[in-house]
């Protein structure tokens, strides 16, 4: 049985450094694109496309209604197409709540002399009670509470994103990465959503506030980062231990 704990331990240590592994003691790898959905939208043949006949005259021409022409609309529309994604994020919240209660009560009840029964009450119980007062009680109660949130976020990204499929009402789902290694660290952006043709700009950009269920990530892995973090086993301790 304790051998098999050992083991159990040493099983949960390998794993846990797995994802420190990458880059343990070399700058951490880069993910291979051939292997991303972006990579496989691309070479997709997709779905078939009305063949466009073009005259002789319309070769030269510069108002020529291919997407290949001077004029031409180069906005992304088909599975594979890249456009840019631009994350300008400049938000500003603050919050503040205070609250004050407090209350105080008293009740008294006093019969001196009601047909004598307080003075026969006072040969009856013992020594040092009375009758005269022989109800009272008294009460107080105050809360009070304090709150504030103050947050202020703000990021500037710009990112080529793929289609990576065309969904039956025309809306594009748009998925795309960035990956900047520098020294030891890697920073990583990954941005996905689901986007409306119409909302592209003719300089075929769209911002991120156009893009619904947008999930954007910007974060890193590498030596700094390991260090930044709590190790597993405290992590877990925080997770488990009730204080």
């Amino acid at each position: 049985m304790k051998r098999f704990s050992i083991l159990a331990l040493i099983c949960l240590t390998t794993l846990a450094a797995c994802g420190r592994g990458d880059h343990l003691g070399k700058a951490p790898s880069f993910s291979q694109p051939m292997e991303t959905v972006e990579h496989a939208a691309m070479i997709s043949p997709g779905l078939p496309r009305t063949i466009e006949i073009v005259h002789p005259i319309d070769q030269a021409s510069l108002w020529s209604g291919s997407r290949k022409s001077l004029l031409g609309d180069r906005r992304a529309i088909r599975r594979g197409d890249i456009l840019t994604v631009v994350i300008e994020i400049d938000e500003k919240a603050e919050i503040s709540n205070a609250t004050d209660r407090s209350r105080s009560s008293g009740e008294t009840l006093n019969v001196p002399e009601l047909l004598g029964i307080p003075q026969r009450l006072d040969n009856a119980i013992d020594e040092g009670a009375s009758g005269v007062n022989p109800v009272s009680i008294s009460s107080s109660s105050s809360s009070a509470g304090d709150g504030s949130v103050k947050r202020k976020e703000k990021l500037t990204l710009r990112v080529a994103a793929t289609i990576v499929e065309v969904l039956p009402n025309g809306v594009l789902s748009i998925s795309g990465s960035q990956e900047l290694r520098v020294n030891f660290e890697m920073r990583e952006l990954l941005v996905t959503g689901y986007v409306r043709p119409e909302d592209i700009s003719r300089q075929n950009e769209i911002t991120y506030d156009k893009i619904a269920s947008a999930r954007v990530s910007y974060g890193g892995r590498g030596q700094i980062t390991d260090v930044q973090q709590p190790r597993y086993g405290q992590q877990v301790l925080d997770a488990i231990l009730p204080f």
